[in-house]
């Protein structure tokens, strides 16, 4: 298929509409709408605005009148000190700031939640910190909260190819005719160059291959199009979107780096150019395993479906904590001042609820990507839809393989022509990443007969 681009993401600031709004929320609300710009328009705008509210627009200075009385002594004073006591008094009183989010603040547990992305430990308050000064200053460029200016941070995206071709005739034990009025799932899996990534892929796919009406979106975290992963995909016969979506240069040093977030925004820009508003978004990694049961689960969701996720972190399960059918709380080991303290794979999002929310976003902050992304959507706690037996089911488990380097070979280079397959064979690892071939470095490569090792040349001159 001929690529295709298109510009990054780029979002309107749009405020939330959550009744449970945050001491952090709060505070940049304040911030954003006292601050006036350092232009000389945006400021004539922010007092004409100001004017307007206060009852003294009659006053302003207009073409051939003078300069406007200067404000009162006493609202001059109002508006100076009244958010300045609402910010100290969040700044210092806040129960995140305390520490109270996760525990006592001199409590050294408190201290030891491990993220589920890999952050190191003992930085639970640490992690609250940059979040509050991440809501409250103007580096906040998402646009998803109160204000602040919006700046794509996605480089450009790629569409390396797609198909929406479905080839399966039968899906489990029906024809693909049968399942024609079910929503779509679009299931989005961030993936990036690694040797596991090519025998991950073809896991998910083989558990995909029995879902009927989806369309996998599968973002590569890599600038240019993967050849070999085109190829792959089409084989499956599900339709599909193969995109390079790259993290941004800036981020890649970055300890942590925010890994999958410019994947999943590629995703999100996707849907919004294709105006889709009919189906259900789901994140999925491809390392995790998925019970079938979860994709006729999520199918159905109406705003936001939740659900619990196995094997993460210290609890080994994270989710929603339900009560007489409806979602009062969230069970995980790393709360680290989050609302919505899920994982990932933990969440389905009815895409016409989406819709309603033009800045919907995911923004470069690791370890608060779930967080930050459902308050873009405006969710409240009262509109969650809990599944899998009232999130009593795990249909979900992250078991994520641990990464290693593709090794290096020593095979001579000589015995890699045709009389064996060891040529075909090394040259098919290279392309997936898996491995590579070298005549001077690597690990020298045994060939064995009846458990003795001997020389190439034994068995391939």
């Amino acid at each position: 298929m001929p690529s295709a681009h298109y510009q990054a993401l780029a979002v309107e600031p749009q405020a939330s509409d959550d009744n449970d709004n945050d001491e952090e929320e709060l505070v940049v609300h304040w911030a954003a709408n006292l601050q006036p710009s350092s232009s000389s328009h945006n400021h004539a705008r922010y007092h004409k605005q100001l004017a307007t509210s206060s009852g003294w627009e009659d006053r302003l200075p207009t073409p051939g009148r003078g300069m406007a009385p200067r404000l009162s002594r006493r609202r001059y004073w109002m508006l100076l000190v009244v958010p300045l006591f609402i910010v100290c008094y969040f700044v210092f009183s806040s129960p995140l700031l305390l520490g109270q989010a996760g525990g006592d603040g001199d409590d050294d547990d408190a201290n030891n939640f491990e993220p589920h992305n890999g952050i190191g430990k003992r930085r639970h308050q640490e992690q609250i910190l940059e979040l509050r000064e991440f809501l409250q200053d103007h580096s906040f460029k998402s646009g998803i909260l109160y204000g602040t200016t919006a700046h794509a941070l996605n480089e450009p995206l790629l569409i390396c190819s797609d198909s929406s071709d479905d080839h399966r005739l039968y899906i489990q034990d029906k024809p693909r005719i049968a399942y024609a009025q079910l929503p779509i799932i679009y299931f989005v899996t961030p993936t990036y160059p690694r040797r596991e990534q090519i025998p991950e892929l073809t896991r998910l796919a083989y558990t995909l291959l029995h879902v009927p009406r989806l369309h996998w979106l599968v973002a590569n975290d890599q600038e240019k199009c993967d050849t070999f992963l085109d190829t792959l995909l089409s084989g499956f016969g599900i339709p599909f979107t193969h995109m390079a979506s790259p993290m941004p240069s800036k981020f890649r040093k970055s300890k942590p780096a925010p890994r999958g977030v410019a994947n999943r925004r590629a995703a999100l820009l996707w849907l919004q150019q294709h105006n889709l508003t009919n189906g259900v978004l789901y994140f999925g990694d491809d390392d995790n395993t998925y019970d079938l049961r979860l994709f006729s689960e999520i199918r159905q969701t109406q705003r936001v479906s939740m659900f619990p996720v196995g094997l993460i972190a210290d609890y080994a399960v994270s989710g929603p904590v339900v009560r007489d059918g409806k979602v009062v709380a969230f069970l995980d080991s790393w709360v680290a001042g989050r609302r919505w303290p899920v994982d990932m794979a933990g969440f389905a999002v009815n895409l016409a609820y989406m819709s309603q929310y033009p800045n919907v976003n995911m923004p470069y902050k690791p370890g608060y990507e779930e967080d930050l992304f459902l308050r873009s959507i405006g969710l409240r706690i009262d509109q969650i839809e809990p599944r899998g037996n009232n999130c009593t089911d795990i249909l979900v488990w992250h078991t994520q393989t641990k990464s290693k380097k593709s090794p290096v070979v020593n095979v001579e280079s000589k015995y890699l022509d045709g009389r064996s397959n060891l040529g075909p064979l090394f040259r098919s690892l290279k392309l997936m990443g898996v491995a590579s071939a070298s005549d001077t470095a690597g690990h020298a490569a045994v060939i064995s007969k009846n458990g003795k090792g001997r020389s190439h040349s034994y068995f391939l001159s």
